[in-house]
């Protein structure tokens, strides 16, 4: 299939009317097994941001259309950009059909540019398929001045972004070398909520890679009060809610060569936030899979809970990413070589790594899981979090006097002292 035509095949505005519905599977066998066994939905990210989100609603719907009706949890596994998460996917996790995933929309290229860390052939991957088509931004803050891409070539911008392999980091890194921008990156926050928290503080003065449908979700007030400015928008499309003032980042570019590199770069956008199984699954489970998918994402429950939450849904199938990543791979060799090198090459980007700091916020008690070993809050900018507690290396106070983790209730006021979303807690002081 031609690369080119399949990227406007699947930029059309027919996408989702394009799925493909799964083959039937014996139905008998998939539902004997999925009867007596948990599903695990894995999260490449941390709590409270856009994959995060995702991650969990379909956990929350997809059980009731698979044979079987399984009970379903979401598990937060994140680490260098979700990196760890698609090794694990691939090389230790379960692969019966029990074990599913959330990553990086970007992740399945890093092999194709030849990147160090992954340890996948992501053309062996079960793709179940994917919630959105994205498109993604890159916007400053609204205290600098910078309004648009013209001036962001005149005046630098910091970046707080996880890892390279990310969104974030790659597509400011290809954008300083190709558009001329001046974006500086510090690497090594654990996931999105850490990256806004990180823009409030003034650590950083923008964020690349950031997904409308996250900015939405997770920040309307951000839009609806104009703290930000909306630089550029990357995919291969315009997002209709966006304004049209603000370029495609296939419009800046004007050779040839260059429109390849960002046709290859930004097919990602279309697998905007992809489920997948790990190789080797059953062939009859991966289609329950694909077609419990498929047929979520026309259910009024589901579209109704999404709309609630402000999520956008714009469903790809499984086996239109499968053949989206087969295209992707089959690109030629010059291309791959000059997309790889225009994402990696750092002499016009200064990149430096954070060793991330304790963060002190506060916040209340939404829910506690096994006996307060994880405990979730609304914290006071409106944001949520996630922290796990450990009985030896967290230090828990409640009422200024020193407690059990699993004293923590519900609805308590915190402070808690932690590097992030998802990861352990240094201590919770609460009341």
């Amino acid at each position: 299939m031609n690369f080119s035509r399949l990227m406007t095949s699947l930029g059309a505005a027919g996408l989702a009317g394009a799925m493909l519905t799964a083959a039937p599977a014996s139905a008998d066998a998939v539902s004997d097994f999925y009867k007596t066994k948990r599903i695990t939905v894995y999260i490449g990210y941390g709590a409270g941001g856009g994959y995060d989100r995702y991650g969990r609603i379909l956990a929350r719907h997809i059980g009731a259309f698979l044979p079987g009706k399984p009970r379903v949890i979401a598990k937060n596994l994140p680490g260098a950009g979700s990196i760890k998460l698609a090794n694990a996917l691939y090389n230790t996790l379960p692969k019966d059909g029990s074990a599913i995933g959330i990553i990086g929309r970007g992740l399945p290229m890093e092999p194709l540019f030849g990147r160090k860390g992954p340890q996948f052939d992501a053309t062996k991957f079960n793709w179940i398929g994917s919630l959105n088509n994205e498109v993604s931004t890159c916007v400053s803050w609204h205290k600098t001045g910078v309004k648009t891409i013209e001036q962001a070539k005149k005046k630098e911008l910091i970046f707080a972004t996880t890892a390279q392999g990310s969104d974030g980091v790659d597509f400011a890194i290809i954008l300083n070398n190709i558009i001329g921008t001046k974006f500086r990156l510090i690497t090594g926050y654990p996931g999105g909520s850490t990256l806004t928290i990180a823009m409030e503080r003034g650590e950083s003065t923008g964020r690349c890679g950031w997904s409308w449908s996250s900015i939405k979700s997770t920040r309307p007030d951000w839009i609806r009060d104009k703290k930000l400015n909306i630089l550029v928008q990357m995919a291969l499309k315009k997002h209709p809610e966006i304004s049209p003032d603000v370029p495609l980042v296939m419009d800046l570019v004007k050779s040839k060569r260059n429109k390849q590199i960002m046709r290859l770069i930004f097919a990602r956008q279309t697998m905007g936030r992809p489920f997948l199984a790990p190789p080797k699954v059953p062939a009859d489970r991966v289609a329950a899979l694909q077609g419990a998918f498929n047929t979520m994402v026309k259910d009024p429950n589901f579209l109704k809970r999404a709309k609630k939450t402000r999520m956008e849904i714009q469903p790809v199938s499984g086996k239109e990413i499968a053949a989206l990543i087969n295209d992707v791979y089959a690109t030629p060799k010059d291309i791959v070589r000059a997309a790889a090198e225009a994402t990696n090459r750092l002499t016009k980007t200064k990149l430096e790594k954070k060793v991330f700091p304790w963060l002190t916020v506060s916040g209340k008690v939404t829910g506690t899981k096994r006996g307060g070993r994880s405990i979730s809050f609304k914290l006071t900018d409106g944001s949520k979090a996630k922290v796990k507690v450990s009985g030896s290396k967290t230090k828990v106070k409640v009422a200024g006097k020193k407690a059990k983790r699993k004293v923590i209730k519900k609805g308590m006021s915190c402070k808690i002292v932690y590097k992030g979303t998802g990861t352990r807690a240094k201590s919770l002081d609460c009341k």
